[in-house]
């Protein structure tokens, strides 16, 4: 599967949902885990601020990638990000889209309420 490295420097990032769960099966309730490590997957809905330009991503990330508080409007960094297109069908239909993952997420909240230097 194709992956493309997203640059998130320069970008200021936001949780706008905090981590759930991604669930692989909707009717049992079975949560997602990584096909090569076999840790749990959350997803996390962030804003995602550049060039003037916002957007919501939900990025997929292990259970262990989130570090510190990660309530709505915490800054937060990202790691690893990448992006997939993917593509299929349904019922006849085609559907299609990106999905972006992480490695881990940050929270950026402690440097925030440090002094700056002089």
């Amino acid at each position: 599967m194709r992956q493309i490295p997203v640059d998130t420097t320069g970008a200021v990032v936001m949780v706008a949902q905090p981590p759930q769960p991604k669930i692989a099966n909707r009717q049992t309730g079975e949560v997602a885990t990584d096909r090569d490590t076999g840790a749990p997957l959350m997803t996390i809905d962030v804003m995602f601020v550049m060039n003037g330009n916002a957007e919501i991503l939900s990025l997929t990330v292990p259970e262990t990638g989130f570090t510190g508080e990660l309530a709505t409007g915490t800054p937060v960094g990202l790691t690893g990000v990448v992006a997939r297109p993917w593509e299929n069908e349904f019922n006849g239909q085609k559907r299609h889209g990106i999905s972006f993952r992480a490695i881990a997420v940050t929270s950026l909240a402690a440097d925030a309420d440090k002094p700056k230097a002089a």
